[in-house]
């Protein structure tokens, strides 16, 4: 038997060792999945004996943390705008970034009706949609994905934040099998170019590769959804998109169009360019 704080203390070193960043945090979030709490209880049971019991499914959380497997689908879980989702590899695993996203979507969408629904997409596990669709109860909201697998993680998203019966998911290639007109086009599509995949990260290697893969530019998927928006975009509904640090000068280019105006670059709060918003007619 081992108390609890020394076990927390040597996995973390263990991890640190490993090259796992953050690795206190993962093992204070891997200790409470096994014990099934919540991180912080960690802190008022610190002289809590372990036994073979925990430490066994502990050491192979642990193992599997220090080979690249994201902490997110070791937990089964992420957190995105405040809440929990399910997370696995059927779906990207939704950061921070997107998170910003979605708060400034929020911002124009604030006080103003939309001319039809708003639609995300490259939908994933769902929360965009569902996070913009928690915000904004009257808004009309679909999320539409090429791969089945995440549809239906989207769906068990939707039906964990009773949202099942207001969200629709649809499969459709961009917006192929979606009709329009929409009030707005929410899109996090990939767009790292595929050359650079490899070089990613191993846990965000564990990403589907549909979703990274934006060709040979990085701008391959997206440059197929603008024409399309452009065509399914009620006049003055807005076009949000999610791209790559340098990418803005080429999206700008891309919607360059009458079909475009207010076209705005903006970054993130790391200062790299990240977000794309324009309006349509």
């Amino acid at each position: 038997m081992k108390p609890l704080l020394e076990v927390l203390q040597s996995s973390a070193e263990w991890l640190r060792g490993r090259g796992t960043e953050s690795p206190r945090l993962n093992a204070e979030h891997l200790l409470a999945q096994v014990l099934g709490k919540r991180r912080l209880d960690l802190y008022l049971e610190f002289d809590r004996p372990l036994g073979e019991a925990e430490l066994t499914p502990l050491r192979d959380l642990l193992r599997r943390r220090a080979t690249g497997e994201p902490l997110q689908h070791l937990l089964g879980t992420a957190e995105f705008c405040g809440r929990t989702f399910a997370c696995d590899p059927r779906a990207l695993i939704p950061r921070p970034e997107t998170e910003e996203l979605v708060e400034r979507v929020s911002a124009r969408l604030t006080g103003g009706g939309l001319a039809g629904p708003l639609v995300d997409v490259g939908t994933g596990s769902g929360v965009i949609a569902l996070s913009l669709a928690l915000l904004f109860p009257d808004i009309e909201v679909i999320g539409v994905d090429l791969s089945a697998e995440a549809l239906v993680l989207a769906g068990e998203n939707a039906a964990r934040h009773s949202l099942a019966g207001r969200v629709g998911f649809v499969q459709s290639d961009l917006l192929e099998a979606v009709p329009g007109p929409f009030g707005a086009v929410i899109a996090n599509l990939p767009y790292i170019a595929a050359s650079d995949i490899a070089g990613l990260s191993p846990e965000v290697r564990r990403d589907p590769r549909l979703a990274l893969d934006g060709g040979a530019d990085g701008l391959t998927v997206i440059g197929h959804l603008i024409p399309q928006a452009g065509v399914k975009l009620a006049s003055g509904g807005l076009l949000a998109l999610e791209i790559g640090d340098g990418q803005g000068e080429a999206l700008k280019g891309l919607l360059g169009g009458d079909s475009w105006r207010n076209v705005e670059v903006q970054r993130d709060l790391q200062g790299r360019e990240r977000f794309v918003f324009a309006t349509h007619g």
